[in-house]
C-alpha cells in the first residue's frame, strides 16, 4: 500500500481517510437526535426510553430506507466492532472505581444480591435454552430449522447488553454444530428489546404501585454531600495539572484493556477451546485487569509509594456511561433485518418469556430478602437484568433520587459475588454450542444451579425451624 497517497484528502481516498470518522459522526449525530426525540415527545420521556436506543433505532430505519436506493449508510461490520469493544471499556471503567459504600450494609444481603443476579442468569439461560431446544425438535425435519442454541443468548442480551450478545451470537454462528445463522443481529435484536422491557415495565411498575399507595418517592437528603469536581478532596490530583485528569482516567482504562488483550492472546494460543473463551469474554478479562490495577494502586497508596489519588469515580462513571451509550447506538444500528427474518417467532417468544420470568423471580426475592426497600431494589435489579446498570440506576432514582436506601451500595459491593455466581454460565457457553447433547446437559446444569441459588435466597422460609428466632432485619429510613 502506498501510505503517502492514502493521505491524499480527496473523495478518491474516502475509505482510507474519512470512512471511520464519518461512521462515528453518524453515531453521535443520531444519539443527539434521539435525545431531542426523548426530550420533546412525552411518551418517550415518561417511559424513560434511553436516548441511545432511540438514536440507534432511527439510524437503523434510515439505513434500511437508504438500502432501497442501493446506498449503504451504515458499515455493519464497524458497528459490531464498536459494540464489542465498548462493552469491555465500560466494564473496565466500572471496575476501576473505588468501592465506597455510603450506607451500613448487611453482609448477608451483599451475597444475596450476588445470588439473585446469578439465579436470574441461570433461570434465563435454562428457560431460553429450553424454549429453543423445543423449537429445534419441532423444526429439525422441516425446511427452516431453528437452532437449539440461540435461546442461550437470552441471558447475555438481557443481562449483559448488546456487546456480549453480539460476541456470542457470532461465536455460535461460526460453530457449524450449532446450526445457527444469527450473524450478530439475533443477539443485538434481543438486547434492544431488553432496553424497551426495562424502561416500559419499570415505569408501569412505578405507576401501578404509586396508585396502590405502597410506593412513595423518597425525598433527597438536603444535607447530602455534593461532589465539587473543581476542588477535589482526598488528595486527588486537580484538573489543572500538566496532564488533564480525564486523560489519566482514559489512560487507566486503556491500560486495563491492554493487559486484558495480552491475556486474551496468551489464552487464545493455548488451544482451540481456550481461544473461544478468550475472545468471547473480553469484558470479563478487562474487569479483572482493572481490579488488578486498582489493587496495585491501593497497595502503593497504603505504603506511601503513591501520594495522590489518581483514579476518580465521577470521571470513571462518565467513561462507562459514554461507552455504554455508544455501544447501544452502534448495537441497534448494526442489526441486519435479513439475518433475523427466520428468527422472528423465537425472538418474540424469548422476549416475552424472559421478561415474565425475570419480573416474577426478582419480585419474589425482593419481597423475601430486602424488606424495607423492596421496590427500590426491584427496580434496580429488573432494569439491570433486562437492560444495563444504567437502566437500573435510572429506574431506582425515580423513586429514590437521594439514594437514601442501601440499594446502590449493595450493587457496588455485590459485584464480585455476582461475578463468581454467573461464571458457570459464561464458561458453559462454548460447551453448550458444540453439540445438541452438550446443550441438553448445560440446560440441566443451569436448572440445578438456579435451584441451589434459590434455596440460598429463600433459606429462611425453607428452613423455618433454624431461623424462627432470627427474623430478617428490615431496613428502615432514618427519617421515614
Amino acid at each position: 500500500m502506498d501510505y503517502v497517497s492514502s493521505w491524499d484528502f480527496t473523495l478518491a481516498n474516502y475509505s482510507a481517510v474519512w470512512a471511520f470518522l464519518v461512521q462515528f459522526g453518524l453515531l453521535f449525530l443520531f444519539l443527539l437526535v434521539g435525545n431531542i426525540l426523548r426530550r420533546t415527545i412525552p411518551l418517550f420521556r415518561n417511559c424513560l426510553v434511553p436516548s441511545a436506543l432511540l438514536g440507534g433505532a432511527l439510524l437503523l430505519v434510515v439505513n434500511i430506507i437508504c438500502k432501497q436506493f442501493d446506498f449503504v449508510l451504515v458499515d455493519n461490520r464497524l458497528m459490531q466492532v464498536i459494540t464489542y469493544h465498548c462493552l469491555a471499556i465500560g466494564f473496565a471503567a466500572m471496575s476501576l472505581k473505588t468501592e465506597k459504600s455510603t450506607h451500613k450494609t448487611n453482609r448477608a444481603q451483599v451475597f444475596e444480591f450476588g445470588a439473585l443476579q446469578g439465579g436470574t442468569y441461570m433461570l434465563q439461560a435454562f428457560v431460553g435454552l429450553g424454549i429453543t431446544l423445543i423449537f429445534f425438535f419441532i423444526t429439525r425435519y422441516g425446511t427452516q430449522v431453528i437452532s437449539y442454541i440461540c435461546g442461550l443468548i437470552l441471558p447475555l442480551a438481557f443481562g449483559q447488553g448488546p456487546g456480549n450478545a453480539l460476541s456470542w451470537d457470532i461465536n455460535f454462528t461460526n460453530t457449524p454444530a450449532a446450526q445457527f445463522a444469527g450473524n450478530g443481529s439475533f443477539g443485538l435484536s434481543l438486547a434492544s428489546i431488553g432496553f424497551v422491557v426495562a424502561s416500559v415495565f419499570g415505569i408501569l411498575y412505578i405507576n401501578i404501585h404509586k396508585k396502590r399507595g405502597n410506593l412513595t418517592v423518597r425525598k433527597a437528603n438536603p444535607s447530602a454531600e455534593i461532589v465539587d469536581q473543581t476542588n477535589p478532596g482526598n488528595n486527588e490530583i486537580p484538573d489543572n495539572e500538566s496532564v488533564d485528569k480525564f486523560t489519566l482516567q482514559i489512560g487507566f482504562v486503556v491500560l486495563a484493556y491492554a493487559l486484558s488483550f495480552g491475556f486474551m492472546c496468551l489464552l487464545g494460543a493455548i488451544s482451540k477451546f481456550t481461544n473461544s473463551i478468550a475472545w468471547g469474554f473480553n469484558f470479563l478479562w478487562a474487569s479483572l485487569a482493572a481490579m488488578l490495577i486498582k489493587f496495585i494502586v491501593k497497595h502503593l497508596r497504603r505504603n506511601n509509594l503513591m501520594h495522590r489519588e489518581y483514579i476518580n469515580n465521577y470521571q470513571m462513571d462518565r467513561i462507562s456511561g459514554f461507552s455504554f451509550d455508544l455501544m447501544i447506538v452502534a448495537g441497534v444500528a448494526a442489526i441486519e433485518i435479513n439475518d433475523i427474518k427466520n428468527y422472528i417467532l423465537p425472538i418474540v417468544i424469548l422476549s416475552l418469556a424472559g421478561s415474565l420470568i425475570t419480573y416474577v423471580y426478582i419480585r419474589l426475592v425482593a419481597k423475601e430478602c430486602f424488606k424495607g426497600f423492596e421496590h427500590e431494589f426491584f427496580l434496580m435489579c429488573f432494569g439491570t437484568l433486562t437492560g444495563t446498570a444504567s437502566n437500573g440506576m435510572i429506574l431506582m432514582k425515580e423513586v429514590d433520587p437521594g439514594l437514601r436506601t442501601p440499594t446502590s451500595s449493595l450493587y457496588i459491593l455485590s459485584n464480585f459475588p455476582a461475578m463468581v455466581m454467573i461464571a458457570p454460565l459464561l464458561f458453559l457457553l462454548n460447551f453448550a454450542g458444540s453439540s445438541l447433547t452438550n446443550a441438553i446437559i448445560a440446560c440441566a446444569i443451569f436448572f440445578t444451579l438456579w435451584i441451589i441459588y434459590t434455596i440460598f435466597l429463600f433459606r429462611r422460609r425453607i428452613f423455618k425451624k433454624r431461623y424462627q428466632n432470627k427474623p430478617v432485619e428490615e431496613w428502615k429510613d432514618e427519617e421515614g
